[in-house]
């Protein structure tokens, strides 16, 4: 029975109902569930160009039997060095994309976060009653929505909520993290740069079981030491070796950052889930006296710290942040933990609610059409002989130039381009006319394709022997007249 249930006595009612659903304990089950539903109907998990070159790369890999290490795709950054630091998402994807188009796509996301939700709820369980961790999973699932894209980041999400509750688990045991628990990072490394969040939290938990060690301090440096040298040679084990390693902070240190919307701070001028979120963290941490542990303490505002100062770590405060305050708020309510065990019934009907809706995306599969990051109809109208010649595009449009086979000006590799590349495209879209002429020349550009209200575009028109070919609500398509095949 619940500790908010305990303070309500006089609802007898509410007390049996609140006690028979954590005696089942369904929620890690309606978690992974309604997570692989959201991406398994139409909803957010496309709305990224990356997705589109990701596929491309993962494709090129696998048909040429090697990682990439340099640019295959652009026509501005061929040839030059490139590491495709998520190959090993990549290859996911483009397997997944061949084995069941954009519906195989949906349901290998739809099977990561929903494996996620069900960690998730399993970890805060331990310490939450049903309404506390339906709370949790509420406001999780909501910070975690914006983020629902597929791209490995979501792929890695298992792995992060898996790693942190194998460091509660090691210290509420009194033991380093078992060692095999390192072959996680050998994956995580190879999936996606935020495996530096699983050294942060090994390094917090280490801090902590030294502090408290009790004078056994040599067997926590010993056990922690050892653990945490294998981590360090799992995540230089990627085909990129040290520059892998340290390309996540190369990344971040990047001038042009905030042109990416997912690297911007936090904001806060419209009310939204992130805010609520901390507000009723807030709320519920002073309002019942939770107390946690200065380490974790520190562990909580520096994961905020980062989530503040650049949106694409929110996904990493809704994960850690539930596990990380469980214990403390379970202790507040005077709980003890439980193990959180589902029956053979509840797995037999999360197996077949999953399975339900797998097979009705594949009877109804995904297609995708003329969107804000898919010019279908504009590339459509573009002669083959006109694709093949240099274009200059929008940023939102180079991931699917590069899944058509078309070699853009730029795409979503700004970490590949760099501050100097993406800061000259910037002047050249604003509309900047020296900008437009000097790239017009110097790459001999032979049409455009960018969105509506693009100062490009007006510049373009304005030079003699340009023309309009194609335009739509979500792009125009502009040629050199002397380009276009007679």
């Amino acid at each position: 029975m619940t500790a908010f249930a305990r303070t309500l006595p006089v609802y007898a009612p509410a007390r049996r109902l609140a006690g028979a659903v954590e005696s089942l304990s369904p929620a890690s089950l309606i978690a992974a569930a309604l997570a692989a539903a959201a991406v398994m109907f139409p909803g957010t998990v496309f709305n990224d160009p990356d997705t589109y070159w990701h596929i491309a790369a993962g494709a090129w890999m696998i048909d040429h039997r090697q990682v990439l290490h340099h640019d295959v795709f652009s026509y501005t950054w061929a040839g030059k060095p490139w590491a495709s630091h998520e190959w090993l998402a990549e290859i996911i994807m483009a397997l997944a994309w061949r084995a069941g188009g954009w519906t195989g796509v949906q349901l290998l996301f739809a099977g990561s976060i929903g494996l996620a939700g069900w960690l998730l709820a399993r970890g805060v369980g331990r310490w939450l009653g049903p309404i506390g961790q339906g709370l949790a999973l509420v406001l999780a699932f909501l910070v975690i929505g914006p983020t629902v894209l597929a791209r490995p980041h979501l792929l890695m999400l298992p792995i992060l909520v898996a790693w942190t509750r194998e460091m509660l688990a090691a210290r509420e045991e009194g033991r380093a993290p078992h060692w095999w628990v390192a072959g996680l990072m050998l994956i995580w490394a190879n999936l996606h740069g935020s495996f530096v969040f699983g050294f942060v939290l090994a390094g917090g938990f280490g801090l902590e079981a030294l502090i408290y060690s009790e004078g056994a301090r040599l067997k926590v440096i010993r056990d922690w030491g050892v653990f945490g040298a294998l981590c360090v040679l799992a995540a230089l084990a990627t085909p990129h070796g040290f520059s892998g390693f340290i390309s996540p902070f190369e990344i971040m240190t990047m001038g042009t950052l905030n042109q990416i919307i997912e690297w911007r701070p936090a904001n806060f001028s419209q009310f939204g889930a992130f805010e609520a979120g901390i507000l009723v963290t807030l709320l519920v941490c002073l309002g019942f006296g939770v107390r946690v542990p200065l380490i974790r303490l520190v562990l909580l505002l520096f994961i905020f710290h980062m989530a503040l100062q650049h949106q694409r770590h929110q996904l990493v405060v809704a994960v850690i942040v539930p596990l990380l305050l469980a214990e403390p708020i379970g202790r507040a309510f005077a709980r003890a933990p439980r193990r959180t065990e589902t029956t053979l019934p509840g797995r037999a009907a999360l197996a077949l609610l999953v399975v339900g809706l797998a097979v009705y995306r594949m009877i109804v599969p995904a297609t995708r059409g003329d969107d804000a990051i898919s010019p279908v109809s504009a590339l459509a109208h573009v002669p083959p002989a006109l694709a093949a010649k240099p274009v200059f595009n929008a940023y939102n449009f180079g991931g699917y130039l590069i899944f058509k086979g078309v070699k853009p000006f730029i795409d979503g590799r700004a970490d590949m381009y760099g501050d100097p590349f993406v800061k000259r495209y910037a002047a050249i879209n604003s509309g900047d006319p020296a900008a437009v002429d000097a790239a017009l020349k110097q790459y001999g550009i032979a049409w455009v394709i960018t969105q509506p209200r693009e100062g490009v575009l007006k510049v373009v028109e304005s030079r003699p022997g340009w023309t309009r070919i194609y335009a739509d609500k979500y792009a125009v398509v502009l040629a050199r007249k002397d380009a276009l095949p007679h």
